[in-house]
């Protein structure tokens, strides 16, 4: 049984949707975010050095960050799903995505989060943030195109680990309409749904579009 370290409205939640749509066993340890800082509390040091969500442990093994994360519980739970034949060209495409939303992507998203929190004393790194996030957006979108997924337009890890920023650019209205669509298909899939249902309130849940004429 995998346990998912899981902090409140954090990237672990796209931990728990990819156990969901393997169909892994799971349990859940809860840690909620102080009530002024929005921090994770003092309790995940325990767990792991870094004091950071997620973490999972898997018999022996305990395992941080969160692109490491997916690619474990793919190769070792997966049963051949949710990624691209080893050794073709299409994996090592959805390898480069695997490691784009954090180790690209998610850096100018953090920058403009805390630096708006210092009015204008941010000024002079703010046409560079925007920049680097209008280019990340960019990029992703094209990639996307007119494709559901982005890996040879099936799902796979890749869109498990992209989740957090379509999501976060939708709400910010600062995604494309292909992105913040896609966005909205993954938040409609039944194990994203489920997901939710166990790993409690999270607060990039995307509102109920509005009903059609």
């Amino acid at each position: 049984m995998i346990t998912v370290h899981h902090l409140n409205n954090s990237r672990s939640q796209r931990i728990l949707w990819l156990c969901e749509e393997l169909g892994a066993g799971y349990d859940i340890k809860f840690y909620q975010r102080d009530g002024l800082t929005n921090l994770a509390p003092p309790e995940l040091k325990a767990v792991h050095p870094l004091g950071k969500s997620p973490v999972i442990e898997d018999g022996d093994l305990k395992l941080a960050e969160s692109g490491a994360i997916v690619d474990y519980l793919i190769r070792v739970h997966g049963n051949g799903a949710l990624q691209p034949a080893p050794g073709t060209a299409l994996h090592e495409t959805y390898l480069e995505w695997l490691h784009f939303a954090e180790g690209s992507a998610m850096l100018p998203f953090m920058l403009r989060l805390y630096t708006s929190r210092l009015g204008d004393a941010a000024a002079p790194l703010k046409p560079r943030i925007d920049e680097q996030v209008e280019s990340y957006l960019k990029f992703f979108s094209d990639e996307l195109g007119d494709n559901d997924w982005l890996v040879g337009n099936a799902l796979s890890g890749a869109d498990i680990m992209i989740s957090f920023i379509a999501e976060f650019a939708t709400l910010q209205g600062a995604a494309a309409p292909n992105v913040a669509a896609y966005a909205r298909r993954i938040q409609d899939r039944p194990a994203w749904r489920a997901a939710l249902t166990r790993g409690g309130p999270y607060s990039f849940t995307l509102p109920a579009p509005p009903p059609s004429a």
